[in-house]
């Protein structure tokens, strides 16, 4: 039992971690130093290292020599070698998805569109950023249209690309404008196209809908942004 209960605890200070590295209160380039990680979080420093370690294996987290753990630095150049490698294989994985996905599949896209559009995107306490509630289910409803993909090593790798990926989305809404877009009509239409299965069209919609988003961060948002001064 206190084994489960350690365990519990870890993915506790994971969860919270991540909600602060995705929210923005962790910047990119930030130094994740273990005492001040342990005092923040109130956990030991065995367990700090832990979460770090699986944090890295998300991509939000890298290391660096003579700094340790800092989290996942932005770029231009990273974000359209992550968006060139996204709209190839997600656009992929969701026409497989509609052509193999069953009723249930069906369901939980429909469902997890539900909760997204019920959710609500700025949080007043913080409205720089997208809330951890609308983050959480953006991610979800995501997740659940690959979901339909037979191939599981195929869903494995475009989720992890679609983790990294989320650290855009809060440079997006931090740093770059987007007044004409019409992101949940994109996420309705793609839904809508899923559905009916339409293959062809879900996977172009999808495409266009990863690759505007690098648009207009690349247009809009600053080279490296929040990068922290690496004595810092």
């Amino acid at each position: 039992m206190a084994k489960s209960g350690a365990s519990t605890r870890t993915d506790g200070i994971y969860q919270r971690i991540r909600a602060d590295i995705l929210s923005g209160r962790l910047v990119p380039g930030a130094r994740l130093k273990f005492p001040e990680l342990s005092q923040r979080y109130e956990t030991s420093v065995g367990a700090a290292r832990e979460v770090l370690t699986k944090l890295a294996a998300d991509g939000l987290v890298v290391t660096r020599a003579h700094q340790g753990y800092v989290v996942t630095p932005l770029s231009h150049q990273d974000l359209a070698e992550l968006t060139q490698a996204r709209v190839e294989l997600e656009s992929l994985v969701l026409r497989l998805a509609v052509l193999e996905g069953d009723i249930q599949w069906e369901s939980r896209a429909v469902a997890a569109h539900h909760v997204l559009e019920r959710t609500t995107f700025r949080n007043p306490a913080d409205p720089a950023h997208p809330s951890d509630e609308w983050s959480v289910a953006h991610a979800e409803f995501h997740a659940a249209l690959l979901s339909g993909c037979g191939n599981q090593r195929l869903v494995g790798m475009a989720r992890a690309l679609r983790q990294e990926a989320e650290l855009y989305l809060q440079w997006s809404v931090s740093f770059g404008t987007e007044p004409d877009r019409d992101l949940p009509g994109e996420h309705r239409r793609i839904l809508e196209a899923a559905v009916a299965r339409d293959a062809d069209r879900a996977a172009e919609l999808l495409r266009d809908h990863i690759a505007h988003t690098a648009q207009l961060l690349i247009s809009c948002a600053p080279d490296e942004p929040n990068v922290a001064p690496s004595g810092a």
